[in-house]
């Protein structure tokens, strides 16, 4: 091959700053950056402009061992064919430069596959390694689509060796000693080539808007060429962005994560106005001062709400309905339309908030006339007559019963259905958890049977290859009858979360806001008189700014202490993760957060629309099998009333129970209760009667060390000799000790081995019954079989649950006195 002079007069290299001005630098708005190009000083042509090339220069620079000394002169070769029958093809459309030509051919578009343009079956060369080397010499410029519609294999290190660019090497060896997974280091390689090939520029040149506006480009890309897949929405550039920013690249007030520029901040006061787009001018200006004042004694959701209520749902919908007005005096014929006009949503759906909107408005002016005796020069030219006449607030209350009533509804209906969705989650949990325990310890190609289901332990050919760059590898199965290839560590961690989200949500009763700030920071541990230890679990204040602490039951603390030895078992401590606050806005503070978990190349915590979702998959999956669960969904809150349902209802004193709900009004707590039958009511009024009568104070009080000291001997007075007795708080046992038919015995695993005995004692005494003909003896000991078999499957059951041992202090026995 003769020797070809790669760089042509007036090659500018790309060196130097980024250009300001007009050259879309990245821009901060509200805590998160806009998505904008990046836009070079001068086009990086690392060999040469090639606009108007010929066929033969183009093509031989494609194979040119010059650019790529370590690739095989046969492979070179074959790219000096390819890449001429790519720009023969390229001929046949019209345009005077290569990049006019492939922009007006459908290859260009993104319309057709490379393969059916020319393959080795048609031409006997393929041109995928052709158009691989005229993105590398920077011919042509693709775009997204082209480059999503043919995937081009090694195009990240080939894309490299060409550019002759420090900083892009420098990248490049940054990405292989990050601490990601192989498949990750690769994405990350591939796609910042990408970038620089469709937006036609150098490293040096892009910013995080650059980045940002490659992430959503390619979103849409893929969109289009696989609409509908979950994995086409997903962000790419993750990874660059996690290695810039390491090598420094970024501005340092840039973000450490794609996701935290993403997500805008909070709002200001005259940006939640102006997105809905008031005409008057004036009020504009009310309504943000009116906010502005009422920001400092408020949080930002709350602020928020208001001015939608206040700027969307009022003054909008009142310059709707009557144009010509000016000011806050509001007509009674025009507050009688707008009134009618909140009854609706926009897509025609009753409103359900209609009292909430119609009390902002009324505080409103009840406010503007009381600030306007503070300071008349500002408020006084506003104050008007309320609109709002006192007939609108009459039935309040009834609706607001209603409402409760509706809740408690909802209460009875699901409450049934717990025990069925507990059992699916821990069911599917224990299969895969099972399956994938068994499958990790079973050779390659290795059939193994579980369940009555024979299952084949089997690597990809990805797999393997990610074992030669010494990646961990996914663990995955095939069914062999169906031939159903099962990723089954992926599913054992879904089942794993989705277990973990039900079991705390119910035993604890948390709002799901504060389920997902749980940290490792929040389980604490309490050491009693008797020397016994009482796992707390410490809640951060959430809703009413109080914290709380609740004593975590066996079965919480064992989901708790599940999910930190499943984040600790490869020996590092849990990693510390800021969360996204969605109501607020606002970063927290990086920590240990317990519902997290690995999304790509970055830890993230839960979100409250995951676990909502987790929630709606697993009531789907039910509703397969059981007709109660179609059309009906459990939300976090529904956990929460049950949770309190189950406190009061059981005899837990109402103002216990609000402490333990973290209610600051019992009355509150007496709202999330569902009542199930008018016998329930009685006890429970005659219950609050006998407690007021014993305590002329009230019984909305604050509790006393001697009650809480009462209320933790109650649980040592039911350990009987099979295990525990789970009878409510203050009563005594209601069936004369006949434990074994008692529904509120729960079984110690350890006295299995009793049960076995006490059966056969049974079993010998019901055959001595059946040979005297005792039948009555006869209806009593199959009566107590039925209950003794159940215990002891529900027993055999709860065994099955793995032990998790963090290392905390066994409880003491109490010492003899």
């Amino acid at each position: 091959m003769p020797d070809i002079q790669l760089r042509t007069t007036g090659l500018s290299r790309r060196h130097g700053p980024v250009v300001e001005g007009l050259q879309f630098a990245s821009r901060f708005v509200g805590g998160a950056i806009t998505p904008e190009p990046a836009v070079a000083a001068a086009r990086p042509r690392p060999h040469g402009e090639f606009a108007t090339a010929s066929v033969s220069l183009l093509s031989s620079v494609a194979g040119a061992a010059a650019i790529w000394p370590d690739t095989p002169r046969a492979t070179r070769l074959n790219w000096t064919h390819s890449t001429r029958t790519l720009l023969e093809y390229l001929l046949t459309f019209p345009g005077e430069t290569w990049q006019q030509r492939w922009d007006a051919s459908p290859l260009g578009r993104g319309e057709v596959d490379a393969e059916a343009v020319a393959s080795r079956r048609t031409t006997g060369t393929s041109i995928v390694p052709g158009i691989r080397a005229l993105y590398c010499l920077r011919a042509i410029r693709p775009t997204l689509l082209a480059l999503r519609r043919n995937p081009l294999p090694s195009f990240g290190p080939t894309f490299i060796a060409a550019q002759e660019d420090p900083l892009l090497d420098t990248f490049a060896d940054q990405v292989r000693v990050h601490q990601i997974r192989h498949v990750h280091r690769r994405d990350a390689i591939n796609e910042v080539c990408m970038l620089l090939a469709s937006q036609d520029v150098a490293l040096s040149d892009v910013t995080p808007a650059a980045l940002l506006h490659f992430a959503h480009e390619n979103r849409k890309a893929r969109c289009i060429l696989r609409p509908g897949s979950q994995a086409s929405n997903r962000l790419a550039g993750r990874g660059i962005w996690n290695v810039l920013h390491a090598m420094g690249h970024f501005p340092p007030s840039t973000p450490e994560s794609m996701r935290a520029a993403s997500l805008r901040g909070q709002l200001s006061v005259e940006e939640l106005v102006d997105q809905y787009e008031i005409t008057n001018q004036a009020v504009r200006g009310l309504l943000i001062d009116y906010l502005a004042r009422r920001k400092a004694d408020t949080d930002y959701s709350t602020l928020k709400d208001l001015a939608c209520k206040l700027t969307r749902h009022f003054w909008r919908n009142i310059e709707k309905v009557n144009p010509d007005q000016k000011d806050l005096r509001i007509s009674p014929e025009t507050y009688t339309t707008w009134r009618q006009v909140i009854t609706v949503k926009d897509d025609g759906k009753p409103r359900v908030g209609q009292d909430s909107i119609v009390i902002a408005l009324r505080s409103f002016y009840y406010d503007l006339h009381t600030w306007a005796a503070e300071e008349p020069e500002r408020w006084a030219a506003w104050v008007a007559p309320c609109p709002v006449p006192p007939s609108e607030l009459r039935g309040l209350g009834a609706r607001r019963r209603r409402i409760n009533e509706r809740s408690a509804d909802r209460t009875r209906q699901r409450q049934p259905l717990l025990p069925l969705l507990v059992n699916h989650v821990e069911t599917r949990y224990d299969r895969a958890r099972l399956l994938l325990d068994q499958a990790d310890r079973t050779a390659d190609d290795e059939v193994f049977t579980h369940e009555g289901t024979e299952y084949r332990r089997i690597r990809t050919e990805a797999d393997r290859k990610l074992l030669r760059h010494g990646d961990a590898v996914p663990t995955r199965v095939q069914e062999v009858e169906s031939g159903r290839i099962i990723h089954i560590g992926t599913e054992e961690e879904g089942a794993f979360w989705e277990w973990a989200a039900v079991e705390t949500l119910r035993h604890s009763g948390v709002r799901i806001e504060e389920l997902c700030e749980l940290t490792h920071l929040s389980i604490r541990q309490y050491q009693r008189a008797n020397g016994e230890v009482i796992a707390l679990l410490v809640i951060a204040p959430s809703k009413t700014d109080r914290e709380r602490v609740i004593p975590m039951s066996a079965e919480l603390f064992h989901v708790i202490a599940s999910i930190v030895r499943r984040h600790t078992r490869t020996g590092r401590p849990i990693p510390l993760v800021s969360r996204f606050d969605y109501h607020d806005k606002v970063w927290s503070a990086p920590m240990p957060f317990l519902f997290q978990r690995q999304n790509g190349t970055t830890p993230m915590v839960f979100s409250t629309a995951t676990i909502q979702v987790m929630l709606g998959r697993i009531c789907e999956q039910l509703a397969e099998k059981h007709r109660e669960f179609c059309g009906l969904k459990f939300t976090p809150h529904d956990f929460r009333r049950i949770f309190a349902t189950e406190l009061v209802n059981s005899g837990l004193p109402i103002h216990i129970g609000a402490a333990l709900m973290g209610h600051l009004d019992v009355q509150t707590t007496r709202g999330y209760v569902a009542v199930f039958d008018e016998d329930v009511i009685r006890h429970y009024q005659e219950f609050l009667h006998h407690r007021r009568e014993v305590r002329p104070e009230g019984e909305y009080r604050d509790t006393t060390d001697q009650e809480w000291d009462e209320f933790e001997e109650h649980f040592d007075r039911r350990k009987v000799e099979l295990g525990s007795c789970g009878r409510p708080y203050g009563t005594p046992c209601q069936h004369e000790h006949a434990c074994i038919r008692c529904p509120m015995l729960h079984i110690n695993p350890k006295m299995l081995e009793r049960l076995e005995e006490l059966e056969t004692d049974l079993l010998a005494r019901l055959q001595r019954a059946e040979e005297e003909n005792w039948l009555g003896e006869v209806e009593g000991i199959n009566l107590t079989l039925t209950f003794l078999r159940a215990k002891r499957e529900e027993t055999q059951r709860r065994a099955r649950r793995p032990a998790v041992d963090l290392g905390i202090p066994t409880a003491r026995r109490k010492a003899d006195h």
